[in-house]
Order: C-alpha cells, then structure tokens, then sequence
C-alpha cells in the first residue's frame, strides 16, 4: 500500500496541471531560484549599469576627484570667467594701448600703465588714479587660483600639463619654487617674467597660505610693480609718447588680426570635433 503513494501523487499532479516540472514556467507562478530561462543570473543584468558606471564627473579633465559640490561648480565658473576675459582681452589690448591707455593700465596691464607714466611726463594728470585702479587691477583674478588650490590641490596642475613635457616641467619648476619661497614667489609673478602665476597662486592655496595673507602680499605687490612700471614710462618720457602717437593708429590693425585668428582657431577646433571618424 506505501508503495504505491508517490506514483499515485504524481498521477494526480499531472492530472490537475501538467508535469510538476513545468510549473515554473507558468504565467502567473513564481519562478525558482537560480537559472531563469537556462541562463545564469549574470546574463540578466542590465547592460545599462556598466554604462552608468562612469559618472559624468569622473572625467581625467576635470580637477576633482569625486563628485562636485556647489564650490566646486562655482570655482569652475569662476576660471570659466578668467578664460573668457583673456580671449576678449587678446584682441583688444593692442587697440586699448593706442587709443585708451588709461583704460588699459587701468585693467592691469603693465604696458599701459609703462605708456600712462610716458604721458605723465609731458603734463597728463590722471597717472595717481591709474596707478590706484591698475594695482587692483592686477590682482583682480588671482584668488581664483588661489581658491581653486584650496579645493584641488595639485589636480588642476595636472590638467593643466596635459600631455606636454614641457609644460609638465616648467609647471613641477615653478611648484618648487612656490613651496620654498612663497612670498617671493608671489612678488616674481608681477614682472614680466616667463612664470606661470596661476600655479603660484593654488600652490599657495593647497599648501595652506591663508586668504588674508595671500591678499595682503598680492596687493603689496601689484602696488609696487605698478609704480614701477609708471616710473619706467616716466623715465622714458616723451620719445614714448612720440612713438605711441605714430604707430597707436595702426595697432588697430593688429587687434582686428587678432580677433580674425582667435575666431578662425575657435571655428576650426569646433569644425574638427564635429567631424566623423573616418572609416577603419
């Protein structure tokens, strides 16, 4: 009588749906641990996860090293800023220096502040007000640096080198002279000296110089060079204004060139990333 138990119980599963073993196959029933289908797990998995894998902000350009908080965005958008003023300023200055020198000296730029010292030696007044606005002028963008290496530490110097060797070089040279001199090093980077100031400034910045310190030197500085810079002008004297009054009309000329190279560079670096790989 025992015997016969298991096979009646099977006849009666068959009878009431089928082989028991097809149950999971089902519509409506669960399905059973492990393989799905007679694959194994692994080959369910959404492809899209290796996909996400790579956040957008884990990208070896950019200077951080995790995802970016709001100070990390504004930093950004900060250098973004200084970038953008260069490009605008690289046409304009050699027209700027010929028909609006203390607007230029003004902004920052020694060599108009060296023009606005050779027109104070013939009669023109406004060389104190100059020198005033042209010493903050000169510091205007530096805290960026410096904040961006309070952030970042070295990251943006590597971003910076790239794949260049030379760059690398003269930006591991210019470090070393940062770590070891400091004050120094700050002064240097207001003279018309190959050095690349904003890897002074976030050198500074990750080694721990405070803001008010960094302020204070920066200021010093660009106060000094400024008077410098105006004492030469004033020194030179009326053969700068001469020569200023001679060919100012024509330099014009070379901000219209410069501003015609800067949007042909842009249209061919946008044309080049835009175009299909060629075929393998």
């Amino acid at each position: 009588m025992t015997g016969t138990q298991p096979q009646e119980a099977a006849d009666a599963a068959q009878d009431a749906g089928g082989d028991p073993a097809d149950e999971a196959a089902q519509p409506g029933r669960p399905l059973p641990s492990g393989d799905v289908g007679g694959q194994p797990p692994a080959a369910m998995e959404n492809p899209a996860e290796d996909e996400s894998a790579q956040e957008w902000w884990d990208d070896p350009s950019l200077p951080w090293k995790h995802k970016p908080t709001k100070a990390d965005i504004a930093c950004m958008g900060w250098l973004s800023v200084v970038a953008i003023y260069g490009l605008v300023m690289l046409p304009l200055r050699p027209g700027l220096l010929a028909s609006a020198p203390h607007v230029l000296a003004s902004l920052g730029s020694w060599s108009g502040s060296v023009t606005v010292g050779s027109r104070a030696a013939v009669g023109d007044p406004w060389w104190p007000l100059v020198w005033f606005f042209g010493t903050i002028g000169l510091v205007k963008f530096d805290w960026v640096y410096w904040w961006a290496g309070r952030l970042w530490g070295r990251n943006l110097i590597e971003v910076w080198s790239g794949r260049s060797e030379r760059a690398r070089r003269m930006n591991a040279w210019t470090e070393r002279l940062a770590r070891r001199y400091e004050t120094v090093a700050i002064a240097l980077t207001y003279l018309p000296l190959p050095i690349p100031s904003g890897v002074v400034y976030l050198v500074l910045g990750e080694a721990g110089t405070s803001l008010k310190k960094f302020i204070t030197v920066t200021l010093v500085s660009s106060l000094i060079a400024g008077g410098v810079y105006l004492g030469i002008g004033y020194w030179i004297g009326e053969p700068a204004v001469v020569a200023m009054d001679t060919y100012g009309r024509y330099l014009w000329y070379v901000s219209l060139a410069l501003l015609v190279f800067v949007i042909w560079n842009a249209w061919r670096q946008a044309r080049q990333g835009t175009e299909p790989a060629g075929r393998a």
